[in-house]
């Protein structure tokens, strides 16, 4: 079993959201933040949560502040906005750091496994992402800059696999 299935980061009310009920699925994991220029993702990666979750995909979403600050609010101030802005329904989860020395174990865990740009290992911004298959293997990782809905001939590809 992938060591994937084994995190348990916790939900915006502190308690565990096993990964291990994510088996079997195709998982994109954000970094997300509400005050940044690639905000507006989140109507995107919501459009590819409602396309595609039926058939077998999870998007997760950690909030972060550690660029720029642009993730001020706390858990709950987090999730209205989501919410009332842009219809989010997947999970998104407590914030974290995803750099550093209190980072989350699943960012640990995802960068240990796909270097980004000229094998940088870190979190350069917010809305990076990881796309995860169905065995729980990091498939692959791309930047803010890449669209969500650029991911999803990939997507298609890795739920038929």
């Amino acid at each position: 079993m992938s060591k994937f299935y084994e995190l348990a980061p916790k939900d915006k009310k502190g308690e565990p959201f096993s990964f291990k009920q994510l088996e079997g699925k195709v998982v994109l994991i954000v970094n997300v933040a509400s005050k940044c220029g690639f905000t507006p993702q989140y109507k995107e990666l919501e459009e590819l949560y409602q396309k595609y979750q039926s058939k077998g995909f999870e998007i997760i979403g950690f909030p972060c502040n550690q660029f720029g600050h642009q993730e001020p609010g706390s858990d709950e101030e987090i999730g209205q906005f989501c919410q009332l802005n842009y219809g989010v329904t997947f999970p998104v989860l407590k914030k974290i750091d995803v750099n550093g020395s209190n980072q989350d174990l699943v960012y640990e865990f995802l960068k240990s496994q796909k270097a980004g740009m000229l094998g940088f290992r870190g979190i350069k911004w917010n809305f990076e992402k990881f796309l995860v298959n169905k065995k729980g293997e990091v498939y692959e990782r791309y930047s803010s800059l890449t669209k969500p809905s650029s991911l999803e001939k990939t997507i298609e590809e890795l739920l038929a696999a």
